[in-house]
């Protein structure tokens, strides 16, 4: 019998130890440690069976390695493309998160319909049952069900034993949640049954050049369920959201092996799936007629496209003697800086008034070049100044009230023309060199000139 090996794994950061602690080493969280149970041994039963054990291990010199581009295969949606870079990678994990409703299963049975015209395709449930499956692929029309089997399987060993056995080349797990490893003595979805089932299922894909996507639940804060470990075992990690209004949904990418991290897809939820949205600046722009202080028009770059979104600033006094700062969609720590350039460059003080910060949509910015947007929103809240709703701003700020140039700043000028704004204020190093036709450009240096700008477009 297997020798049995205890270890405990923080389930924040996913760091082993060979004791129990109360608080971890490496990321200083308190209780986080949890028992797991892995069989131990060079003739352990698992290790046997899946190949590792036993075989000498043999390296390849990097001379030798035939340097190509990685060759992918389309998932049929362009904009699901987009986020993993491209397309799927032969042999890579893919770990797709999201919370229940957000149309996880829907997006993967529209990917596995295009991938089933030319590679065997496997779907494993632990969750619905075959008829389940088959009403919903009903539903979304899937055209090539018969070249998709379907397994309803929660035991890791038996999956695997099926995968060996019929060789298919796209997988589906969902979820990683429901499967177990039988010589682990836990229940499933725990700390050892979540990160031993993900590294057998790993090894299996590196070693028969078979793609899977694992689908995994989220907490109440939308973090990932589970040891953090299981993010970074998997070659990709996308999460999938919806927009306060539940009409779209969001796919981003948090890590990506082999593309970019900071590109965003968008879809439409319809009866009959999910349906790509094209021009994404548009689902963020539906704004009334009237005009409101502390509304302004910012453009982001996400990826390789510009993204058009509406911050929106509210400014009141406050009755404690701590103001508040809530933000939602924007970093608040940028607020802070903010207000804080606003009083030192700006003479305009807010130290002693309730903010609240929200980005519509549920987009969340991640990038500096919003800095200029929401110190215009700050000022057009507190004077109660309308910005025409044919403006847009951007630009980054800096601690002397410098603003400082963005990345892509013409193909973003650009965007917000086709989309008919009339007005831009952008830092003066963006300014093209020639007067652009069909738009009027306010360069500005530093925070003091925005000002004035702002003062002369509310006038």
């Amino acid at each position: 019998m297997a020798k049995i090996k205890k270890n405990y794994v923080c389930t924040e950061c996913g760091a082993d130890y060979p004791t129990w602690a109360g608080q971890c080493k490496v990321c200083s969280a308190w209780n986080t440690l949890k028992e797991i149970r892995v069989a131990g041994g060079k003739n352990s039963t698992a290790a046997v069976r899946h190949g590792y054990a036993g075989v000498p291990a043999s390296a390849t010199k990097l001379s030798e390695v035939d340097v190509e581009s990685v060759p992918r295969f389309t998932s049929g949606l362009s904009e699901f493309d987009r986020v993993l870079g491209g397309g799927y990678v032969p042999g890579s994990v893919v770990l797709l998160g999201g919370s229940p409703g957000a149309g996880k299963s829907t997006i993967l049975l529209q990917n596995i319909s295009e991938i089933a015209n030319s590679r065997s395709v496997l779907y494993v449930s632990g969750e619905e049952s075959v008829e389940q499956i088959a009403d919903r692929a009903r539903r979304l029309q899937i055209a090539n069900s018969a070249n998709i089997s379907v397994l309803t399987e929660t035991s890791t060993d038996k999956v695997i034993q099926y995968i060996e056995e019929h060789s298919p080349s796209f997988v589906v797990i969902d979820s990683i949640q429901t499967m177990y490893r039988e010589s682990i003595d836990s229940a499933p979805g725990g700390v050892s049954q979540v990160r031993e089932s993900a590294v057998a299922l790993t090894r299996l894909a590196k070693q028969r050049q078979v793609t899977f996507v694992i689908v995994g639940h989220v907490t109440k804060d939308q973090s990932l369920a589970g040891p953090m470990s299981l993010a970074h075992i998997c070659d990709t990690s996308l999460s999938i959201s919806s927009t306060e209004d539940e009409k779209f949904r969001i796919l981003r990418t948090d890590k990506n092996r082999f593309g970019a991290t900071s590109e965003i897809g968008f879809f439409r939820m319809q009866e009959s799936g999910l349906a790509q949205v094209k021009n994404p600046s548009a689902i963020f722009l539906n704004r009334s007629d009237t005009e409101s202080p502390g509304t302004v028009i910012t453009v982001l770059w996400e990826g390789t496209r510009p993204l058009l979104v509406e911050l929106q600033a509210l400014t009141i006094e406050s009755p404690h003697g701590n103001p508040r700062r809530l933000t939602v969609g924007f970093d608040q720590n940028r607020l802070a800086l903010g207000i804080a350039v606003l009083a030192r460059h700006g003479n305009i003080f807010a130290a002693d008034m309730d903010i609240f910060l929200n980005v519509v949509g549920g987009v969340k910015i991640q990038e500096t070049s919003a800095d200029l947007a929401m110190m215009c929103a700050l000022i057009s809240s507190l004077k109660s100044q309308k910005i025409p709703k044919n403006t847009v701003i951007f630009g980054e700020t800096g601690l002397n009230g410098e603003i400082r140039p963005v990345a892509n700043g013409l193909q973003r000028i650009a965007d917000a023309k086709k989309h008919g704004f009339e007005v831009a204020i952008v830092p003066k190093d963006n300014a093209p060199k020639k007067r652009m036709a069909g738009i009027k450009l306010y360069p500005v240096a530093n925070v003091a000139e925005a000002i004035d700008v702002l003062s002369e477009l509310a006038n």
